[in-house]
């Protein structure tokens, strides 16, 4: 066999310059503003600002809200569409599933103001309902990122396991509340992700749907708007740091339910 012209670490070295260039020098630029001040002095005032100040907490309650919200709206609306598709036998399922991803191909701009052109004709005003007009748009942009996991999760499914269980009796609710979900979970867990997220910074569809508050992304905008950045670096690595915390627990749930799967087909 002839030995490739690159070792392994040769093909690494792209990856390592991209990894130092675009994620480890700004997270160090960004941890650098955060506990100095203006004049590139070390201070913790950045860090305590951030807890006692009431619009900042505030802000942090209303994206956890928003976020929180969306992804229970996603979450209810995606598992039907994905559980139907996946345990249907239509020859066109395909099709179907590209109709939901195909918004995602148009700009995010247009397809948010024909949405806001719906809910102006609907609602008249839309800053009467910002809450609800916030949901609906991280509904409509996020959707497909709940369906499509799930979907994925549902069609890799052993149809053995379901037989099995109508063998032993069990009814059809039976067989989905203790066969289908469990199995459905890691997809599940993947969609949340995808969606809570994104829909704590995704400020865009505030600003178009004419909501006036604040989330954790705009509020981080205005800070280096306001040229502001130890405040916004400050802020922008506590929110870092809340995602790695969710990403780390979602990621526990879904190895603990694999390990609680894996005990039970033993």
């Amino acid at each position: 066999m002839c030995k490739s012209i690159f070792s392994r670490k040769q093909l690494g070295i792209p990856y390592i310059l991209f990894l130092f260039l675009f994620v480890i020098a700004p997270l160090f630029v960004i941890v650098f503003f955060a506990f100095t001040n203006g004049e590139g002095q070390f201070t913790m005032k950045n860090l305590t600002g951030f807890f006692t100040d009431s619009n900042t907490l505030g802000t942090l309650a209303y994206s956890f809200g928003i976020a929180i919200v969306t992804t229970c709206v996603c979450l209810l609306l995606a598992y039907p569409v994905a559980y139907i598709l996946a345990r249907s036998h239509m020859k066109m399922k395909s099709v179907v599933i590209m109709i939901f991803v195909m918004p995602m191909w148009i700009n995010f701009t247009l397809r948010i103001t024909a949405l806001k052109e719906i809910l102006t004709v609907i609602e008249g005003n839309l800053a009467f309902y910002p809450f609800m007009n916030t949901v609906i748009g991280m509904t409509y942009d996020f959707l497909p990122f709940m369906i499509l996991p799930i979907y994925t999760t549902l069609m890799k499914l052993d149809n053995s396991l379901l037989e099995a269980a109508n063998d032993l009796g069990a009814s059809g609710r039976q067989t989905f509340f203790h066969v289908t979900l469990p199995l459905s979970m890691p997809g599940v867990v993947s969609g949340i992700s995808m969606v809570f997220l994104p829909a704590m910074t995704n400020y865009v569809v505030l600003d178009m749907l004419y909501n006036s508050t604040y989330i954790m992304g705009s509020l981080i905008g205005s800070y280096f708007s306001a040229y502001n950045w130890n405040g916004g670096s400050m802020i922008a690595l506590i929110l870092l740091l809340i995602i790695c915390i969710f990403t780390l627990a979602t990621n526990r749930v879904a190895d603990e339910d694999a390990g609680n799967r894996g005990g039970a087909l033993l």
